[in-house]
C-alpha cells in the first residue's frame, strides 16, 4: 500500500468511510492489559433480525452506514479493508477472498475508542462483505473483522417445487417499502440477452402491491397460489422495490398428473450446492464451494445474484428457449420430485427424461429411480457434464453432502455413459472434433458434418468414458486433449439391453449454448428425435 499517505479525511473519502470519532484517553488505564485491538463491534442503527456485536445489516430504511467500533491500547497505524469471500478451499487458506476496492490504506491513530463509518455505494452489489480492521505497533499486528449485510430483495420460496393447483410460501427479506411482485414464466421469452442476476419470462396476470413498510426489519413470508390451469414448467417471482431493488425467486411448477410424454428435470438441489447466500451471516457462503468443512445446505435460502441460481443463463437457457422455439409441450419437475416415485410409475408415465443442466447432486432415492426408468426401457438424454457424480441424503429442507457416487459403487459412467474427469472453470474451450459420424449417421444428418469436421466451442467440465460404462457406448465427437495428455471430453450415446437409448453431451454448456451453433441445434434435433422427443 505503500508509506505515502493522503490526509486523514481525503483516505477516508475516498475509500466510503468517514471517521466519526476519534477519542483518545491515553493506554496507561487498560493498555497494558488489553490487546492491541479490542472491543470491536459493528451496528447500522436499526437492526435487522440476526445482526450482533459483528454482523450488521446495511440497506435503505435507515440503516445506510455501518458503524465500526473499536479501543487501540496504544497508538498504531490500523489498515481497514472491505473485503469479499468467493470459493475457498478444504485447508481454509482464504483464496477466496478479496479486496473490494473499497479499502481505506492506512490510518495513524492514538491509543483510546474510534468510530469508524462505511456507507456502501448503493450500486453495490447485495451480499455479505467482511470489515476488516489490522492495527500495527511495535512490530506485532492484531487483526479483528465484522460482517456487513448488503441488502437487496433477498427471496426465496420454502420449496424447490409446487404442483399444479397448489401453493407455496416465498420468504423476503429486505428493508423496502413496497413491493411489486410478478410472476414469470421462464422459457417462453423471446429476449435474447440476460445477465447473470437477472431472470426474464413472460408476465403470468397482473403484478400485485405490497406494503412492506412494517416489514423491514425482520424476515416475512408471502404466499402464491400456482392454479390447476397454469402450465407445468420453471417459473420465478420478481419482487421490484419502490427504491430500485430487484430480487427474483425460481420455482419449478410440477404438473399435478403426467400429461405428457417427456420429462424435464430440473437441477434445483446442484442449484443450492453451487449458492453462495450467506444466510448466517459470517461472510463465507454456505455452501461447501465456499469451505469445505461445511457439509449441509438449506434448500430454503435465497439465491445469491439477486436471487439468480448460478449459470442458469449459461448452463440451462439455451435449451430452455430452444424447447419453446419448437412448441414442444413437456413436463417439469424439480430433481427431488423423482424421489418419491416407483420406477416402474416413472417408465408407465414418461418415455424420455431430459437432464437439461448440471445435475451433479442426487440422493439414492434419485438414482434409483431414473437407474430403474432406464432399465424398463426409459430413454435418457443430458445435456450437460458432471451428472450423478455426489451423492447427497435429503433430510427435510437439507441435504447433507455424502461422497462421490463412484466411490460408493454406483459409478455414474454405468448411467450416464461418461463420467466427470476435470475442470478448469472455462480456461479453455475448444470445438468439438467429430469422430462418429459413420458409426451414427443419424445424429449427424443434416448437419454437413463429417467425421473430422468441428463445430461450436464447449469446454469448463468435461466427461469420458470409463470402464464401466455401458458396453457399446459409441463416442460422437471429442474435445481431444483439451485440459492436457488423455484428458479429452468425450459426446456419447449407447443403447441398453432394455432398449434404453441415452446420450450425454459431454461439456458442461453444450445445452446451454446449443442455439450459438446451427450444427449443435441441429444435432439436438437428430438426437431429440431418436430418443422419442416430439
Amino acid at each position: 500500500m505503500g508509506d505515502a499517505f493522503l490526509t486523514r479525511r481525503r483516505l477516508l473519502a475516498a475509500a466510503g468511510l468517514a471517521l466519526a470519532s476519534l477519542v483518545g484517553r491515553g493506554s496507561t488505564a487498560w493498555g497494558a492489559a488489553r490487546p492491541l485491538l479490542d472491543g470491536l463491534r459493528v451496528g447500522a442503527g436499526r437492526a435487522f433480525a440476526g445482526d450482533g456485536r459483528r454482523l450488521a445489516t446495511v440497506g435503505r430504511a435507515g440503516r445506510a452506514t455501518a458503524r465500526l467500533r473499536f479501543r487501540l491500547a496504544r497508538p498504531a497505524v490500523v489498515t481497514f479493508d472491505v473485503l469479499q469471500t468467493g470459493q475457498g478451499v478444504a485447508s481454509e487458506q482464504p483464496l477466496g477472498v478479496r479486496r473490494t476496492g473499497l479499502s481505506a490504506q492506512r490510518l495513524k491513530l492514538p491509543a483510546g475508542a474510534h468510530t469508524l463509518d462505511w456507507t456502501p455505494d448503493p450500486a453495490l452489489p447485495p451480499r455479505t462483505y467482511v470489515l476488516r480492521l489490522s492495527a500495527r505497533s511495535g512490530g506485532k499486528t492484531h487483526v479483528e473483522q465484522a460482517t456487513v449485510r448488503v441488502l437487496g430483495v433477498d427471496a426465496g420460496f420454502t420449496v424447490g417445487s409446487v404442483r399444479q393447483g397448489g401453493s407455496a410460501g416465498l420468504v423476503v427479506r429486505t428493508d423496502a417499502r413496497s413491493l411489486r411482485l410478478q410472476l414469470l414464466r421462464c422459457g417462453p421469452e423471446t429476449e435474447e440477452t440476460y445477465a447473470n442476476d437477472e431472470l426474464k419470462g413472460v408476465p403470468v396476470g397482473e403484478p400485485v402491491e405490497h406494503d412492506w413498510s412494517r416489514r423491514q426489519n425482520a424476515p416475512a413470508a408471502l404466499y402464491l397460489a400456482f392454479p390447476a390451469e397454469l402450465p407445468s414448467g420453471i417459473y420465478a417471482a420478481r419482487l421490484d422495490a419502490d427504491d430500485g431493488r430487484v430480487g427474483f425467486a425460481p420455482i419449478v411448477v410440477a404438473p399435478a398428473v403426467p400429461a405428457h410424454r417427456v420429462a424435464v428435470v430440473v437441477p434445483v438441489t446442484t442449484w443450492q450446492a453451487y449458492n453462495f447466500y450467506d444466510e448466517d451471516g459470517d461472510g463465507w457462503g454456505d455452501t461447501w464451494y465456499a469451505r469445505w468443512r461445511t457439509r449441509e445446505l438449506d434448500l430454503r435460502r435465497p439465491h445469491a445474484r439477486r436471487g439468480v441460481p448460478y449459470r442458469f443463463r449459461s448452463y440451462e437457457l439455451g435449451f430452455y428457449h430452444w424447447l419453446f422455439r419448437r412448441g414442444v409441450e413437456v413436463d417439469w419437475y424439480a430433481d427431488g420430485d423423482l424421489e418419491a416415485v416407483d420406477p416402474a410409475a416413472l417408465r408407465e408415465a414418461y418415455d424420455l427424461l431430459v437432464f437439461p443442466g448440471h445435475t451433479e447432486y442426487v440422493t439414492a432415492a434419485l438414482y434409483d429411480a431414473v437407474a430403474g426408468f432406464r432399465d424398463r426401457g426409459g430413454n435418457l438424454l443430458f445435456l450437460s457434464a458432471n451428472n450423478f457424480f455426489r451423492r447427497v441424503d435429503r433430510e427435510g429442507n437439507r441435504v447433507r453432502l455424502v461422497d462421490e457416487w463412484r466411490k460408493l459403487g454406483r459409478p455414474e459412467s454405468a448411467l450416464c455413459g461418461v463420467q466427470y474427469i476435470a475442470s478448469d472453470r472455462g480456461e479453455r474451450h475448444a470445438p468439438f472434433t467429430v469422430t462418429g459420424a459413420d458409426l451414427a449417421p443419424w445424429a449427424f444428418e443434416g448437419t454437413g458434418l463429417a467425421n473430422g469436421s468441428q463445430f461450436g466451442l464447449y469446454g469448463i467440465e468435461i466427461d469420458a468414458r470409463a470402464s464401466t460404462s455401458p458396453p457399446g457406448t459409441t463416442v460422437l465427437a471429442t474435445l481431444p486433449d483439451l485440459f492436457g495428455p488423455g484428458r479429452s471430453g468425450e459426446m456419447v450415446y449407447y443403447e441398453h439391453s432394455s432398449g434404453a437409448r441415452v446420450f450425454s453431451a459431454g461439456v458442461l454448456n453444450f445445452g446451454g449454448q446449443v442455439l450459438l451453433w446451427p450444427e449443435a441445434t441441429r444435432l439436438l434435433e437428430n438426437v431429440w428425435r431418436r430418443l422419442g422427443g416430439p
